[in-house]
């Protein structure tokens, strides 16, 4: 009987960890630019004959048809519990860390919740039963992994949005350069913005491509703008957008404030960069203290020691 129970925990750990990997490549899954059923239409529209939209979508795999759906229901059902707010907040984060076209957040967050269900769960099988640890660390260690599971999407969704802001900081005094030199040559502010976004491909860029977008759709210029520095919730960007906008609603030259933000923004690029090297003698005495001294100690006063036991065994 002790080994048919053995075995039936072990079947439903495995379950809970399939589940697991599922949720984790849905995830993922969402993340990827090129829709399966797009590609697959552009696959079968090379052919002579059309094909029927049945027969396009039992082409798909099945992980395509079946899991990933179901892994979406699941999602949606986990989510119609959720207070709105949370709701809103994992949609702004999505937002920030550029991913708000690509991922629904009503389907993060239910992978957040699926995945601290399950996670608890597997926990409680692997520390009650298996491990059969006392009930108390059990019951730690199953909270433990329920909170990992809860919180791991979204200290992977903030990563991301650091390195975004990284890059968008980086590549702003050369927008900037870019704009200015524009304006001077005789374009408008958003011509010159519509000529960064066809030279780079970035994510300011295509922030830039965006505010036009809007523009064009008929959105004022500076409730774009608002929108972007929102979108981003970088204060050089911020910064940016409010002297764009002050100098647009009292007439300001255009390209002088541009002149004069570029200045700006290479003084703090270069300020930071002094601040970085600044900081580095300290970042390099915690590995030089717990790994480097060490190994060195060891070699030099290895030796003397093997010396000094040798002495006094012969003494």
């Amino acid at each position: 009987m002790e080994g048919v129970q053995i075995i039936g925990i072990v079947i439903i750990a495995l379950g809970g960890v399939a589940l697991v990997g599922g949720l984790i490549w849905a995830g993922m899954r969402e993340n990827k630019d090129q829709d399966p059923l797009q590609a697959r239409l552009a696959e079968f529209g090379d052919r002579d004959l059309p094909q029927s939209l049945e027969e396009l979508e039992l082409s798909l795999s099945f992980k395509e048809r079946v899991l990933l759906p179901a892994f979406k229901g699941m999602a949606n059902i986990a989510t119609k519990f959720t207070p709105e707010s949370q709701i809103e907040q994992t949609r702004h984060l999505l937002e920030l860390a550029g991913r708000s076209q690509k991922t629904d957040p009503r389907t993060f967050f239910g992978t957040r919740i699926m995945l601290t269900g399950l996670m608890g769960f597997g926990g409680f099988i692997l520390f009650f039963f298996i491990a059969k640890q006392a009930p108390m660390n059990a019951i730690g260690l199953t909270a433990l992994m329920a909170f990992l599971g809860f919180y791991l999407p979204t200290s992977q969704l903030k990563s991301q949005i650091r390195k975004r802001q990284d890059i968008i900081v980086k590549a702003l005094p050369d927008a900037l350069d870019l704009l200015t030199i524009c304006v001077e040559a005789g374009l408008g502010f958003d011509q010159a913005m519509g000529k960064v976004y066809e030279k780079w491909d970035n994510d300011l860029a295509v922030a830039f491509g965006r505010v036009i977008q809007e523009i064009a759709l008929g959105k004022m210029r500076r409730e774009a703008l608002r929108d972007m520095a929102r979108s981003m919730e970088v204060p050089d960007v911020t910064s940016f957008t409010a002297a764009i906008i002050q100098a647009d609603q009292l007439g300001v030259s255009m390209a002088k404030i541009l002149r004069i933000q570029s200045d700006q923004m290479r003084v703090k690029r270069r300020q930071r960069a002094q601040e970085k090297a600044h900081q580095a003698p300290v970042k390099m005495m915690i590995p030089m203290v717990f790994l480097i001294f060490p190994s060195i100690w060891i070699v030099l006063l290895g030796p003397s020691l093997i010396i000094l036991m040798t002495t006094n065994v012969a003494m």
